[in-house]
């Protein structure tokens, strides 16, 4: 840490200086009035300890130039007064912490050195992480995908970046990616240093809901001990994500209908309206058209948040994203688990193309996991592909095949249940034994190629 000592009396200026220089990682420069210290105040120190009685500049004057150069600079003043209405005035005006000259100046001072780094250290932290937050969110890391039904979703996701104002209505099966999309929009808009807030709007009790989204007073019911902000302030200008919209209570619905109309909220128990600036991105697995025509779902509430409407198609509609999406996850998970790379041989890809994939991206992601879990060696083969019991790959109305495809998987099917026994598969489907044998010549001859 870079440290500005400026004060005038020498024993106090050495006194400070020495204290300070225990710590080997503070770089100190002192100064005996203001205007030397503010020809070097170019060089941006993290900190400044300031005497109130200097020669040609009084503390305040220097107090205000400093914030006014660089808000981030922190100024501990130091003063032989002991005046809380002084001190007062000057931590409004922005100093950090106010010591007076006595036999404590030592350890007070260390100490609200030490604070004042620790803070940098958890806000290079914070600034850190947001910059890996917004390259895990980047388009070409986020969503994964060329399929043409896709490719329309990205077309549509760059236009609500664009666009920051513009409430986003995401729809699809679960599992099919919604909240990725909603942080990718965010991250990737104008609002991405501010707040992404998400809200599962199905797993919050009714009766506190409210609460939950608008904040409350203290005393406000039974259990309100505190005044709490509540998720719309929280998420102040950033984004809220109401997950699951389509269960929010119809009562409810009118207030957040408020909400959109005059950007402004009112906490429970409370009086004061408070203005929010957010974004709200909505998603939802039901169909809301559906919910209006049935009553659960408020007509005029529905097209505010209609905003750009987003659908995301399932798993099984994009076919063609199967396995890249298998390899993305299983090459990810294999480098946070510090496991050797693997690969999937292709009667593994075969597998996972003819299965329907009702729980959708999620469900993709759980399988090539526990998939790299059971592999033994380099490679990920069919039988260490477990699917959904309840949803056989032999669901021939899944997808459309030729009857050769067909044919094959079925003959794969028998060979896994009857441990290869190409003889017993034979008898069991009538069929000569040199066609299951040409399709594992054929199977063999593919992995050699892949690999």
């Amino acid at each position: 840490m870079k440290i500005h000592v400026v004060e005038d009396d020498r024993v106090f200026n050495k006194l400070i200086e020495h204290s300070l220089s225990i710590n080997p990682d503070f770089d100190i420069d002192t100064f005996f009035d203001g205007g030397s210290f503010f020809k070097q105040l170019p060089d941006n120190p993290d900190v400044v300890t300031l005497d109130l009685g200097l020669p040609d500049y009084t503390g305040e004057e220097i107090l205000r130039k400093i914030k006014k150069y660089n808000p981030e600079i922190e100024v501990i003043i130091i003063s032989g007064q002991d005046s809380i209405t002084t001190a007062v005035n000057l931590l409004k005006e922005g100093a950090y912490d106010y010591i007076t000259k006595d036999e404590n100046i030592k350890d007070r001072l260390l100490n609200s050195v030490n604070n004042i780094r620790n803070k940098k250290k958890l806000l290079d932290e914070i600034s850190l992480l947001k910059s890996e937050i917004a390259q895990k969110y980047n388009f070409g890391n986020a969503i994964i995908g060329d399929s043409p039904v896709m490719k329309e979703v990205f077309a549509l996701v760059e236009k609500a970046v664009k666009v920051p104002n513009i409430n986003v209505s995401i729809y699809g099966d679960t599992g099919t990616g919604k909240e990725l999309v909603a942080k990718t929009i965010h991250y990737n808009s104008i609002r991405k240093s501010k707040p992404f807030i998400a809200v599962n709007m199905g797993a919050i009790p009714r009766d506190l809901i409210e609460s939950e989204l608008f904040g409350h007073e203290k005393g406000a019911f039974t259990g309100a001990i505190l005044t709490k902000k509540g998720k719309f302030e929280e998420a102040e200008g950033g984004t809220i994500f109401l997950d699951e919209i389509g269960e929010m209570d119809i009562n409810l619905q009118v207030k957040l209908l408020r909400v959109l109309q005059e950007k402004e909220i009112t906490r429970v128990g409370g009086n004061q309206v408070i203005k929010v600036n957010t974004r709200i991105i909505t998603a939802t697995n039901k169909d809301l058209i559906e919910e209006v025509k049935q009553g659960n779902f408020r007509e005029d509430l529905y097209y505010r948040l209609l905003g750009l409407p987003i659908h995301l198609p399932p798993l099984k509609d994009r076919q063609n994203d199967i396995v890249t999406l298998s390899q993305f996850f299983l090459k990810g998970f294999c480098e946070d688990n510090k496991l050797d790379q693997l690969i999937f041989t292709s009667r593994a890809k075969k597998k996972l193309l003819s299965y329907a994939f009702p729980g959708n991206v999620r469900e993709l992601k759980a399988i090539v996991e526990l998939s790299a879990v059971m592999a033994s060696g380099p490679q990920i083969d069919e039988e260490n592909i477990m699917l959904n019991s309840n949803h056989s790959e032999l669901d021939i109305l899944a997808e459309e095949m030729t009857l050769k495809e067909y044919t094959e998987r079925i003959i794969r099917h028998y060979l896994r249940q009857y441990d290869s026994n190409v003889l017993k598969v034979a008898k069991k489907l009538d069929i000569g034994k040199s066609t299951i044998y040409n399709m594992i010549k054929k199977d063999k001859e593919e992995n050699k190629i892949e690999n």
